[in-house]
């Protein structure tokens, strides 16, 4: 499987393609990494230094990558934060050589906005153009509850909301959808859900809520989730050995204290992971 990221890079830590491109390689994919931004650190430290890449320059990447004559051997394209509105059109276009080059390639975007406990935090035209543009032109997408809601001008909250939202946001444009940070008001206290629809039906997997904001986390779950169900085409293989990965990533970052992501750490988890949280059908 090949997948072409076009996402940000950090050098210190794991954001963007910095957060994605290792997991991705450690479960046997080939990934053509292209960078929107160069940063030293992720921003939410509060400062940083290094270059935001202009649109034209994204797209040259993409014509370079396209003149070697690979884009048809390119499954699917993924995105992730979007850091200003020139970077969408670079996006689109980039999805729609692909398919021309591959009508079985897919285009898998996680379209950040923010989330329900710090609001958007992305620039103020960017979640209009990700409802309005983007997401229409997706075949899959890994928003979390929040953003499902801005999404679907729908505010989901319990499952039937929730299911009720995915809906509305499949009938968009997007055949599969995994919604992370799902925050049922009846679930057992100390747990958080994933949940993961698409044509087969409607998947919903618990687990711990571990006490820490883990930067990168949401880039590492769209990756490997689009990988393994580009692979497996299940929608509930997918989210279990997606949620097994990614808990036990962050199960090890918080046990190490640190703040980044703990990605070299974990790897083992990425290729065998334990499988060790039941996926409900609830549809």
């Amino acid at each position: 499987m090949n997948i072409l990221s076009i996402q940000s890079a950090v050098a210190y830590g794991h954001v963007g393609n910095s957060a994605a491109v290792f997991p991705l390689q450690r479960i046997g994919v080939e990934v053509l990494p292209v960078y929107t931004v160069n940063f030293s650190n992720h921003t939410g430290y509060g400062a940083w230094r290094g270059p935001l890449i202009s649109p034209d320059d994204v797209r040259d990447v993409i014509t370079g990558i396209e003149e070697r004559g690979v884009l048809g051997e390119v499954d699917v394209v993924l995105s992730g934060y979007q850091g200003g509105e020139g970077i969408a059109d670079v996006i689109l276009d980039a999805v729609a050589r692909v398919k021309a080059a591959n009508p079985h390639a897919v285009y898998a975007c996680d379209p950040v906005m923010g989330n329900a406990k710090s609001g958007c935090f992305v620039a103020p035209a960017i979640p209009e153009l990700l409802r309005d543009r983007v997401v229409p032109a997706a075949d899959i997408i890994t928003p979390n509850q929040f953003e499902l809601g801005y999404l679907t001008r729908t505010e989901p909250a319990d499952l039937a909301s929730t299911l009720a939202s995915v809906d509305a946001a499949r009938a968009i444009g997007p055949r599969t959808v995994l919604v992370t940070s799902v925050e049922r008001p009846d679930r057992p206290e100390g747990t958080i859900e994933m949940l993961a629809v698409d044509d087969a039906g409607a998947w919903i997997v618990q687990t711990p809520l571990l006490p820490l904001k883990a930067n990168g986390s949401g880039d590492v779950t769209a990756a490997l989730f689009t990988a393994h169900y580009r692979a497996t085409g299940s929608a509930a293989e997918a989210l279990a050995r997606t949620t097994s990965s990614v808990w036990d990533l962050l199960r090890l970052t918080h046990e190490s204290g640190k703040r980044e992501l703990q990605l070299v750490e974990a790897q083992e988890f990425y290729a065998h992971p334990r499988m060790q949280f039941e996926v409900t059908q609830v549809r």
